[in-house]
């Protein structure tokens, strides 16, 4: 295990006592590749093409220093708590995790068990572009010890892909969600993004199609959000593109709704749908649920017992500090009890177990009784849950209920 030396300024300062008493928790290891082949228009992820890195930074390089921040990280646990918790959940994220292929994963998560042990049952999860998938990536990955596969479809009009600057083809998601299936994989997940400019219903229903067809046994649908700083909203703000429109999002949400749970899937998140509590997300729900993880990588985040930090964003710097001895840590914060009650209320509001009685204060409760009254809430014994109108309108609902 490599020595951690005492955190300073330039890299900011991990709390010790976060690591001290810490209770009993789900924890995850997120692991952020920063690499994309393109930019997506929407996306403002913290990822970088190989042309706008230049010669700064390398999938070696950055993988060099994933390798020492993963060793840092079980360090300053057995350092500051005298152990080293068991990885419950693995998500590698980007970026796009399949441009490193399956040997490239296949180094990434051994760098993880090298670090760190895994519980007998982790879930270890990997977002992946359909265009850089084949039977031979799934089979590798597979035997690698990935248990679930993301694979990001967003839609499948050809002109939405277009206007999202997507380079698969519309069918090769499908294809590739078979393929994952026939490799062994029984967990794999399509996301969708909906409510793009020019998307019609026909267009959300033939995704929809696509997506069932596939067998996936989990769905992600998001909302379009057009994020300052990309080429979208730089095209919304010339009047080129119109903006997402709030009725019509509504309404494809439900569409997406109505379509999934006829199909045998149920929402567990506000945004995600599973055939069964066996196919929900178990690393996203340690998130929701008030989890601890520690993201590893450039930009990643990460929560330990109420205290929240994040690393540097550049991968140059990045690989830079950690060949220095130094965790990447570019700032931290110690969440207030005020403000883990409310982020407790927002996360949980949006699951179908809801949100316990026993979390709210006494007004609180009062008005969360309210908006039940008005529909937008049901309350099953000490637990409140959104309806199916409240799931549209959670973050007023969360609103009001803080107040």
């Amino acid at each position: 295990m490599i020595p951690v030396p005492l955190a300073t300024p330039a890299v900011g300062v991990l709390a010790p006592e976060s690591f001290v008493d810490r209770p009993p928790a789900p924890f995850g290891l997120y692991l952020h590749v920063p690499f994309c082949a393109t930019r997506c228009g929407y996306c403002d992820f913290n990822t970088y093409t190989a042309g706008e890195l230049g010669t700064s930074a390398s999938p070696q390089s950055w993988l060099d220093g994933v390798r020492r921040e993963l060793d840092l990280a079980a360090a300053t646990f057995q350092r500051e708590s005298g152990s080293v918790p068991a990885v419950d959940t693995v998500f590698v994220g980007g970026g796009t995790p399949s441009l490193l292929g399956a040997d490239g994963l296949a180094d990434l998560l051994g760098a993880a068990r090298s670090s760190f042990t895994f519980s007998a049952d982790a879930e270890v999860t990997t977002e992946s572009n359909p265009e850089s998938t084949s039977p031979a990536f799934f089979d590798g990955i597979r035997a690698a010890g990935y248990t679930r596969v993301s694979l990001g479809m967003q839609s499948a009009a050809p002109h939405v892909l277009a206007i999202l600057d997507r380079t698969h083809t519309p069918g090769r998601a499908g294809d590739a969600a078979r393929e994952a299936a026939a490799a062994g994989f029984d967990h794999v997940n399509l996301d969708l993004i909906y409510g793009t400019p020019g998307e019609s219903d026909d267009d959300l229903d033939a995704s929809l199609t696509a997506v069932l067809d596939a067998g996936v046994d989990h769905v992600s649908a998001y909302a379009l959000i057009v994020e300052d700083g990309t080429a979208l909203a730089r095209r919304v703000r010339r009047g080129e593109l119109p903006a997402p429109d709030d009725d019509v999002l509504a309404s494809r949400y439900e569409r997406i709704d109505a379509r999934l749970g006829a199909a045998g899937f149920g929402w567990y998140e506000v945004s995600n749908w599973a055939r069964g509590d066996g196919a929900e997300c178990r690393h996203n729900l340690g998130y929701w649920d008030g989890g601890d993880w520690w993201g590893i990588g450039p930009g990643a985040h990460s929560h330990v017992n109420g205290t929240r930090f994040w690393n540097v964003k550049h991968p140059a710097r990045y690989a830079e500090t950690l060949a220095n001895g130094a965790l990447p840590i570019a700032d931290s914060e110690a969440l207030t009890r005020d403000e883990r009650h409310m982020e407790r209320i927002m996360l949980t509001a949006r699951l179908r177990a809801g949100m316990a009685a026993g979390d709210l204060s006494a007004d609180e409760v009062v008005r969360a009784d309210s908006i039940a009254s008005d529909g937008l809430l049901v309350r099953l014994g000490d637990r409140y849950v959104l309806t199916d109108r409240g799931r549209l309108l959670a973050d007023g609902v969360v609103r009001d209920i803080l107040e």
